[in-house]
């Protein structure tokens, strides 16, 4: 019966057994049976590498190991398991190279520092071996749970990780280390607000854990936090004042508030350093694109990819740029990248999303389709996005900002008319009509500004999703909360402008929130930039975009979220009667004077043959459209889809009757 019952276990869970009793020959055939019917199994390889090793198998484990890095290249435990059989081999380098790959992508792994320490000081490396056994120490202090629960973030269980995690802070209260973890995973599921929570704890109780802080940075950037985040790496830098990773933040943050020069001449001084690397080279194309220095962003791209092969990142930002035609070399180098083994998921997606826009830019749309399809489903099943939150929210708009509510409320606010908010989905024009505002000598263009999302998470609380305070909690807002939000939105913004009397607010997901945009500024304008739904949806479908819009990664998202969209816009225009003013794409691009001069009316401003002329003027944009924008008006654009019509049918389904509108 116990035979029996050992059976009816999952293989891996025998092999485990079989490794955990010594009984290493079992498990080899045990992980050998498993790999017949799962020949990528990526704990199948590596327990049948273990205990190959463990045979004295050394070749056959290191044969094994490379199976497994082709499958999952960063995995940390392959490598710590190839030094265990290079130590048993006496190949030393070989054994330090290995341990080093492992702690890299995993810091908490002892055995990987116990080993490297004992490796160093044979070589006579003191200073090495020193740190190695400081991070022996700082993991021998920490929880068993916390080093657990690392070691699985790293090795990419962050569902596990999180978890565990969860339940050693909910039983012990708080712990330095798990709320740092917990906040590592909050930035890797976009759930930004949670994360600059935790790591603002952390950093008031141990305020000189730069590392931190480091990640504190990060997440203020993630949050379009520039003035904070340049608070926090001035600490940094009084600490450590040459510390690359500060400088390279640094020349981030430059580029964000419009410092280009200075980001420039920041990432030119780390390149001098290390003039072959890759990511230095893509954040300086990056910085050129946003000035609309496109020739030199190429040539900075391509050394992004010559630098490091596989990056997936350096070829969709060249596919990015919407003008750039790839040769047949660069393709066929994508095609070969993607189609590796070993390459990491971020730079799969990439790539997909690159060739997709290679290959139909020369009209080759069925294959050009299955990569971003592939490149679309690669991307989701890194998300945890929710379509219902987004509904809900829109009920509740509904049910709370009728057109009752705003009367009662009428004259509420700041009264200043400065901000022009551009509002409706991405891709669909908003990028446009801002160029188009911005050429006018009284508009300061600024970027897609972050700060009534910030103040609408600060009224929604740390309440959980199923129970929010937000919008509900607008009804107890007095007169003058609104008018103290209006004049603290003016004061964070002015970081953005360069002193004109108006200025743009590009965030196009701030169409959730013009209840309160209104009750903050009822003279601002509210300019709704919409496309037709099947033109919108597939060219969202077809971007990757760097950050949020996680809705665009499946036609059943990004048809709901379009439909939510119609629904909440339409409750706009019936609770506040002309007090948005709708521009359609189409219509832009087929009158386009006419057109423009009716935005230039409702916003209040003299007409200027400057807005005609928007692709002349030269400033700062820091969209996907940045180069579109940069050209005269055209109509390339519209029925792009049509081309993509034979695969359409869900998407078409999904959307019901405004596939048609």
């Amino acid at each position: 019966m116990q035979a029996e019952s050992a059976m009816a276990q999952p293989t891996s869970v025998r092999v485990r057994q079989h490794l955990e009793k010594g009984q290493f020959a079992q498990a080899e055939r045990e992980a050998l049976a498993l790999l017949t019917e799962q020949p990528d199994s990526r704990d199948g390889l590596y327990m049948l590498a273990v205990a190959q090793r463990m045979q004295g198998k050394f070749d056959a484990a290191l044969a094994t190991l490379g199976r497994l890095e082709e499958c999952y290249p960063e995995y940390p435990r392959l490598y710590q398991e190839r030094g265990h059989c290079r130590i048993m081999q006496r190949q030393a380098p070989e054994a330090i190279e290995a341990f080093e790959s492992a702690v890299r992508l995993n810091p908490a792994l002892p055995a990987s520092w116990r080993s490297l320490e004992a490796l160093y000081r044979m070589g006579g490396r003191e200073a090495d071996a020193a740190t190695a056994a400081a991070h022996v120490a700082k993991l021998a202090s920490l929880p068993a749970e916390i080093v657990t629960a690392r070691s699985m973030f790293s090795d990419g269980e962050t569902e596990a990780a999180e978890a565990l995690v969860r339940r050693y802070l909910l039983t012990h209260g708080d712990h330095i280390e798990g709320m740092r973890l917990l906040a590592q995973i909050g930035m890797k599921y976009d759930v930004l607000d949670d994360a600059e929570l935790l790591l603002e704890n952390v950093l008031r109780m141990e305020p000189e854990y730069r590392a931190a802080r480091f990640d504190y940075v990060q997440v203020l950037l993630q949050r379009h936090k520039h003035r904070q985040a340049r608070e926090q790496v001035q600490i940094l830098r009084q600490a450590e004042p040459e510390n690359r990773a500060c400088l390279t933040a640094q020349a981030t943050i430059s580029t964000e508030l419009g410092e280009c020069e200075q980001a420039l001449e920041l990432y030119g001084q780390l390149l001098r350093e290390t003039p072959d690397h890759a990511e230095l080279h893509l954040s300086m194309g990056h910085t050129l694109k946003t000035l609309g220095r496109q020739q030199e962003s190429i040539e900075a791209y391509r050394r992004a990819a010559a630098a490091r092969s596989n990056y997936g990142d350096a070829y969709w930002s060249l596919a990015n740029l919407k003008t750039y035609r790839f040769s047949d070399e660069e393709i066929e180098q994508m095609r070969r990248a993607e189609a590796t083994p070993r390459v990491a998921i971020i730079d799969r997606f990439h790539l997909c999303f690159a060739l997709g826009k290679a290959l139909e830019d020369r009209g080759e749309y069925a294959e050009s389709f299955i990569y971003y399809e592939r490149g679309n489903a690669l991307k989701k099943s890194e998300s945890r996005y929710r379509p219902e939150y987004t509904e809900s929210n829109t009920r509740r708009q509904i049910e709370v900002c009728t057109r009752e509510f705003f009367t009662q409320r009428q004259g509420w606010g700041c009264a200043s008319d400065a901000p022009i908010f551009i509002v409706g989905l991405p891709r669909a024009g908003s990028t446009l009509i801002e160029q188009i505002l911005a050429s006018h000598s009284q508009v300061e263009g600024t970027m897609e500004l972050s700060d009534v999302p910030r103040l609408v998470q600060q009224l929604q609380g740390r309440g959980d999703n199923t129970s929010p305070r937000y919008p509900a909690v607008l009804r107890e807002l007095a007169p003058e909360d609104f008018a103290r939000f209006g004049e603290q939105y003016l004061a964070d913004t002015a970081l953005y402008r360069r002193g004109k009397p108006r200025f743009i607010d590009k965030m196009p997901n701030n169409f959730r929130h013009i209840g309160l945009m209104h009750l903050m500024f009822p003279n601002a304008r509210i300019i709704d930039a919409r496309r037709s739904a099947m033109a919108c949806c597939f060219s969202n479908f077809k971007q990757l975009f760097a950050s949020g819009q996680q809705f665009t990664y499946s036609f059943e998202d990004i048809a709901r979220y379009y439909r939510t969209y119609v629904e909440l816009m339409a409750h706009w225009d019936e609770a506040l009667p002309g007090r948005v003013l709708r521009v359609q794409h189409e219509e832009l691009v087929a009158d386009f004077e006419a057109q423009v001069r009716r935005i230039l009316e409702y916003c209040g401003l003299p007409f200027e043959q400057s807005c005609l002329e928007f692709y002349k003027t030269e400033r700062r944009v820091h969209t996907a459209s940045s180069e579109q924008v940069r050209r005269p008006i055209n109509t390339e654009g519209l029925e792009q889809w049509r081309h993509y019509e034979p695969w359409l049918a869900p998407l078409a389904q999904a959307l019901g009757d405004l596939a048609d509108a």
